[in-house]
């Protein structure tokens, strides 16, 4: 059992370590040659367009000593940005993921304020563990909780009148958050550029006919029964071979590109070296030429692959994306059911063309169930294979339990820094290890299941994970540590005390998972801001494999907000405030560093690094609200389970009601908010329309949604034709004179500009004008009406006061 010196131990480290990484995030942040490493965003929206300023070691190392001394400045510029312009510029996913932590800090520092003023006080004056010391190990710790009450006692009124206001309060802070959100979600979507996925509906299991090839079919049955809004599909094809050769043209490419450089820098000698294993056999020859003559070579067979996937009928999969003439004809089909037979002809929202994760379209509907329920399995088998470290981790955090088994282990054990360091702070630290892989594996498993979008996939991980956290590093750890704690017991007492050991043991587990919290949410978001792995990373490739600009860009590693593996780890910080509320108050304060101290963290993130890959407007909420109502739920099952093990006849029944009352609670805001996030207002999609249709009535939306969901690797194949006709790439050499750089520079101005005006004639931008009191205001307004002398009214105010 930890002691207070053992969790002083544990923060002194934790501590000491997040200030370590912070400093060194403060120092390296403001070096020119870590730019890409810590804003890579900035990079990525061409705010930035080179790494180096000045000349000589300005290059790499900032010497201006006064910004040495604004080591926090990082701080007021994570919150500088309103939550108005963060949706602009990052996307509502990501504003309503750091409103999981604002919440997070509005439910429990209430709760923390009340539970350490009204519950310490009552526990501490309980005084029974003293009279168990025989029968139990506890420390002091342990008599500012719940088991520190004498059984019987009428103090578990006053636990009983917690609970039911920290239920009540945890309630309302949902009712108003899942109200807000949303909102947002819907202004968002009204409010939103007119995009692809808004026409656009993927259909999977399509039958095969005889004498039509998938794409006839599709035409044929479309046009039968959404003849009035049908306007086209966009097959999807096979393309995994060839991707394979755009691959391999690519590292072609970068070769050729950095032997051109070379031979720049020394023109009086070209670049030679041999064909074979690693350049030390086969015969010698020009790189230049030799590279231009496989990549030529690769072109024809690219050329040739390309059209065998284009002609051949078997590379057509069974899905289509079919796009309609407007929103409502999308709307229509979509969210209905399209064949008698209700394994064929499956219709839904399409993903978002960036959202689509392709290797998995092919897959059959009777497929997907085999696969699900063999994951399912597998999953199962996962979590319980995890409980063997999980069991050892506790039995490091539970030594005093195992010397009474095992006294010859006592020598060691007894060492004063040897026994604070084991169950201060390696018990959190080796959980956080086994961790590790775990989401990684989780996403391969949710690929196998055949989902089609990364959104999906995400959510998916994210339960999977989240079952995981509950059931191995919750349930788990209790339980491990319960039977490791109290192994003596159950071994000398009747089995009548047994239930009442167990209740007063689960509390006791509270300063493992305060270790946990430290070295998961202290020292572990101080590493997240300091991105230690995308650092090394990104030096050792710009060291032996960047060769040109397009290299380094690839080296950037800006990741995104990783919701399968960061959802569940909050949801665990949930779970732990609202079971040891009541149990162990003295938790909470741990948790409410964490809230704070990762929202600074993830919204300087947002900012400056991550780059998220799609936009789900939020989808994600409803999980989050159902596993902080499951938290609620388990809460209570502990509580109830610890006042019945203690004697509370009395106070106990009355808890019954709790659990009741919250269900109804989900149900209701289940019905209430759930269907903003699961369907689409017919009635939003024809407004929509309709103004569209006023402002611009001459749109040919099929051309603006020709080619919007072509497999990536034709997009790729025409851009890169493209770009070989109207491009030169800019490529980076550090001995290059300074009228060479201007003139990248000047080239660069031009790119954006001739991009910027290509765009213009086709996209509708997205305004954001900022109002008082934190209200919203979004508008749509074409490019082309900046031609007009008079501006046409906006297609959509909204004026709604949103809480902080």
């Amino acid at each position: 059992m930890a002691t207070l010196e053992d969790l002083g131990v544990s923060a002194f480290i934790n501590i000491v370590g997040a200030f370590v990484f912070l400093l060194l995030f403060a120092v390296l942040r403001i070096q020119p040659i870590n730019d890409r490493v810590y804003f890579p965003k900035l990079y990525i929206a061409k705010k930035r367009t080179h790494d180096h300023r000045g000349g000589g070691a300005r290059r790499a190392i900032n010497l201006n000593l006064c910004t040495y001394f604004k080591f926090l400045s990082w701080v007021p510029g994570a919150l500088r940005m309103n939550q108005t312009e963060l949706i602009h510029h990052a996307g509502l996913d990501s504003v309503v993921y750091l409103r999981i932590y604002t919440l997070g800090l509005k439910i429990f520092l209430p709760i923390m304020v009340v539970a350490l003023l009204v519950l310490i006080p009552v526990n501490v004056s309980g005084g029974t563990l003293l009279n168990l010391k025989k029968d139990v190990v506890f420390s002091d710790i342990d008599k500012l909780s719940i088991s520190n009450v004498s059984p019987g006692s009428n103090r578990f009124f006053i636990h009983l009148l917690m609970a039911y206001v920290f239920t009540f309060w945890t309630c309302f802070m949902l009712y108003k958050e899942y109200s807000n959100v949303a909102f947002m979600r819907l202004h968002f979507l009204a409010s939103q550029k007119r995009c692809a996925d808004q026409f656009t509906v993927i259909v999977r299991n399509i039958p095969r006919v005889s004498s039509h090839t998938t794409s006839e079919t599709v035409e044929e049955f479309f046009r039968r029964n959404h003849p009035d809004h049908f306007l086209g599909q966009q097959a999807v094809y096979n393309a995994n071979r060839y991707a394979k050769l755009v691959k391999r043209k690519e590292r072609l490419q970068n070769w050729l590109d950095y032997y051109q450089l070379k031979f720049e820098r020394h023109p009086d000698k070209r670049p030679t070296g041999r064909t074979g294993c690693f350049g030390f056999c086969g015969g010698e020859v020009d790189q230049i030429d030799y590279y231009r003559a496989r990549i030529s070579e690769l072109d024809k067979r690219m050329a040739s692959e390309h059209q065998k996937v284009l002609n051949d009928p078997k590379a057509i999969m069974p899905v289509s994306f079919v796009t309609f003439d407007s929103r409502w004809g999308a709307a229509v089909c979509a969210q209905t059911q399209q064949s008698k037979n209700p394994t064929q002809w499956l219709t839904d929202w399409a993903p978002e063309p960036r959202d689509v994760y392709w290797e998995n379209l092919a897959i059959p509907f009777f497929s997907l169930s085999i696969r699900r329920f063999l994951i399912s399995i597998a999953v199962f088998a996962l979590v319980f294979f995890y409980m063997i470290p999980i069991a050892f981790v506790q039995s490091l955090a539970n030594l005093e339990g195992i010397e009474k088994v095992a006294p010859f282990v006592r020598p060691i054990i007894e060492v004063k820094v040897v026994k604070s360091f084991l169950q201060g702070f390696l018990p959190g630290l080796a959980l956080k290890l086994f961790l590790y892989i775990l989401p990684s594996v989780l996403m391969i498993m949710s690929k196998v299941e055949g989902y089609v979008s990364l959104s999906s996939l995400e959510r998916r991980t994210a339960s999977k994970y989240y079952y995981f956290m509950l059931v191995n590093v919750f349930l788990g750890s209790i339980i491990a540590g319960t039977a490791f704690e109290q192994l003596y017991s159950f071994f000398h007492d009747p089995p009548s005390q047994i239930p009442r050991t167990i209740g007063v043991a689960v509390p006791m587990k509270a300063t493992f998972f305060m270790t946990y919290i430290m070295v998961d949410g202290w020292a572990g978001i101080a590493n997240e801001i300091l991105r230690v792995k995308p650092l090394v990373i990104y030096h050792l490739k710009n060291m032996f494999i960047v060769k040109t600009e397009r290299d380094r860009e690839r080296a950037m590693d800006p990741r995104s907000i990783q919701l399968g593996e960061n959802l569940p780890s909050l949801q665990l910080y949930f779970l732990l405030g609202l079971v040891y509320a009541v149990v162990t108050p003295i938790l909470l304060p741990f948790i409410i560093v964490f809230y704070a101290f990762a929202f600074l963290v993830y919204r300087h993130q947002i900012i400056n690094v991550y780059n998220q890959e799609y936009e789900s407007a939020a989808a994600f909420w409803p999980q989050v609200h159902s596993r902080i109502i499951a938290s609620l739920l388990i809460s209570h099952v502990t509580l109830f389970g610890l006042l019945s093990t203690m004697k509370a006849a009395y106070s106990t029944p009355l808890l019954i009601f709790l659990p009741l009352l919250t269900i109804w609670f989900h149900k209701y805001c289940k019905s209430r908010f759930e269907p903003a996030f699961r369907k689409y207002p017919l009635e939003e999609a024809m407004e929509k329309d309709r103004m569209e249709h006023a402002s611009e009535p001459s749109l040919n939306l099929k051309t603006y949604l020709a080619n919007a969901y072509l497999h990536p690797i034709f997009h790729m194949f025409e851009q890169e034709e493209q770009k070989e006709e109207t491009t030169v790439e800019v490529r980076i050499d550090k001995s290059q004179h300074q009228q060479q750089q201007q003139q990248q520079q000047q080239h660069h101005v031009r790119s954006s500009h001739t991009h910027y005006e290509e765009e213009s004639n086709t996209e509708t931008h997205y305004y954001h004008e900022e109002r008082r009191s934190s209200q919203y205001q979004y508008q749509y307004q074409h490019e082309e009406t900046h031609m007009r002398s008079e501006q046409s009214p906006p297609h959509f105010v909204y004026h709604h006061e949103i809480q902080p």
